[in-house]
């Protein structure tokens, strides 16, 4: 079947009516459509609606403590500035780019991706983003559960074990529910949450404006290029690397009429528009309170409510938590997706449910039996963010090269031109992969398990690894610069760009061209 065949692969639901600004109306309350191609018909969505999703999941005052983050590097405010436009800016215009295959194929992202790593081969990415997946939504259920846990002991109501046990059950039932439910769903969630959040958050800032010492802030004295490229990667990561793996799952109901530059408009602008301002006035809240600084690291959300005099703290609460949940909705839907992509035969909804019932687990343990989250979080961050990286790098490269469409019987094919398994994709992935692992250390004590990375630093004369009597630590300019992540990207796209393209022509043989 060409790109030309409007046949969708597999059962789909197509009736619905005219779209508005939430998604169709008259959708079935529960998404029953997995991982097969979207009907034509239900591809109504226009571009201006990506906005509700990306916005929703990232305008949460977690945001705001990645100042502290950023700060930790040792680098100036300004330098923290033009570190975190840069780098959540760039990040999201890269979700935007791999959104362009979700409006082409109408399939979700790690099934577009087997046209880059063949049908069997892309399990190999597919299981790596699904971790990621799932470490990500975790991390924000925690953050809500911590932040029920403060803003509760701060107004004198119950604590202890309890709260924390009802907010990681409530947490988790409303994150499984709405992503059992499905896109449609998600989508009105989503848009609604929007404009709750994004008003929250301003009478946030205009709140805790009092706690900003603008002298204190613009004493940092400045760093070297080395760590600012270290705090780049960190917030590359953080933000739009961080969801790049689902980028085209959000984009997949879009016209294919649709031009490419609506598509990466909308997911940067509703990707980066909250995290540039959250980020920046998290950089003059951290850099004006020593204390803020010092607890954001373990309770970020917890810490920042603390700020606000006691009659803001239940309204803001619910709304800093439901931010995160909308974060993580998004999360756990898009690795239900990729649960379906890696063979598991289970509807949809069973798939968001098992993630779910992953992610309640995670919670329990991370809240109840582990000492800090935030160290094992940003190690995590680093390790999978290089075969992300490396991995994003390729499907971009396959998007910007592709002339056609996808044939859409091939994705399910590994019979079909795609084949079972991309060899020039899974080695570019291995071996940048490696690279990368090279170039990036682990910062954090109390995640030791990751500290076999950084072994191509000494070799390469880019840092020293010193076995001090009080800790160990890697010594030398480039050695905390996670340069490893930005190796892997540009590296795979430039290896995919130039030794994949006569593969590509050769896939797209007898397939219709794009915008006839």
């Amino acid at each position: 079947m060409s790109s030309a065949d409007p046949r969708p692969v597999g059962p789909s639901d197509s009736s619905v009516g005219p779209v508005g600004p939430a998604g169709p109306v008259g959708s079935p309350l529960v998404e029953t459509t997995g991982i097969e191609i979207i009907a034509e018909s239900e591809r109504t969505a226009k571009p201006h609606q990506l906005f509700w999703p990306w916005f929703a999941a990232n305008v949460s005052v977690f945001g705001m403590s990645y100042g502290a983050y950023v700060l930790g590097f040792g680098i100036s405010f300004w330098q923290a500035v033009v570190v975190a436009v840069i780098g959540i800016v760039v990040s999201f215009a890269l979700c935007g780019l791999i959104a362009i295959a979700g409006k082409r194929g109408s399939a979700p992202t790690m099934v577009l991706s087997r046209a880059a790593f063949g049908v069997h081969g892309q399990k190999l990415p597919g299981i790596i983003s699904w971790l990621t997946s799932i470490g990500w939504e975790t991390s924000l259920a925690i953050s809500a559960v911590l932040a029920t846990a403060t803003v509760f002991q701060a107004l004198g109501l119950a604590s202890g074990t309890t709260v924390l046990v009802i907010a990681t059950l409530a947490i988790a039932a409303i994150i499984v529910t709405a992503s059992v439910l499905g896109y449609h769903t998600i989508m009105r969630i989503q848009s609604v949450l929007t404009w709750a959040t994004g008003a929250m958050t301003i009478l946030f800032m205009i709140l805790t404006i009092p706690h900003i010492d603008l002298s204190a802030v613009m004493a940092a004295p400045g760093g070297n290029v080395q760590k600012m490229i270290g705090a780049l990667v960190m917030v590359m990561t953080g933000f739009g690397l961080g969801w790049i793996n689902i980028a085209a799952d959000w984009s997949r109901y879009q016209r294919r009429a649709t031009s490419d530059g609506a598509i990466i408009a909308w997911n940067t602008i509703g990707g980066s528009a909250a995290p540039v301002i959250l980020v920046v006035f998290g950089l003059l809240l951290a850099g004006s309170d020593a204390d803020v600084m010092a607890k954001i690291g373990d309770d970020p959300v917890g810490t920042l409510v603390t700020l606000l005099p006691l009659w803001a703290l239940i309204p803001f609460w619910i709304v800093a938590v439901l931010t995160l949940v909308s974060g993580a909705v998004n999360g756990i839907y898009s690795s239900g997706l990729t649960l379906l992509s890696l063979g598991i035969r289970i509807p949809r909804p069973a798939a968001a449910f098992v993630d779910g019932a992953i992610l309640t687990a995670g919670t329990i343990w991370v809240v109840f039996f582990a000492g800090s989250f935030i160290g094992p979080f940003q190690s995590f961050l680093v390790t999978l963010g290089v075969p992300i990286a490396s991995w994003a790098g390729i499907l971009i490269a396959d998007v910007l090269t592709r002339r056609t469409d996808y044939d859409e019987t091939s994705l399910f094919d590994a019979r079909g031109r795609y084949g079972a398994v991309d060899w020039t994709s899974i080695a570019t992935l291995v071996v940048t992969s490696a690279l990368g692992w090279g170039l990036v250390v682990n910062q954090y004590s109390d995640a030791s398990y990751n500290d076999w990375q950084g072994y191509l630093l000494e070799p390469l004369g880019l840092g020293t690894f010193i076995d001090a009597p009080d800790g160990a630590y890697w010594d030398g300019p480039w050695a905390y610069s996670n340069l490893g992540v930005l190796l892997a990207l540009v590296l795979s796209f430039a290896v995919a760009m130039v030794f994949r393209r006569p593969r590509i022509r050769h896939q797209e043989v007898g397939l219709t061209r794009r915008g006839r």
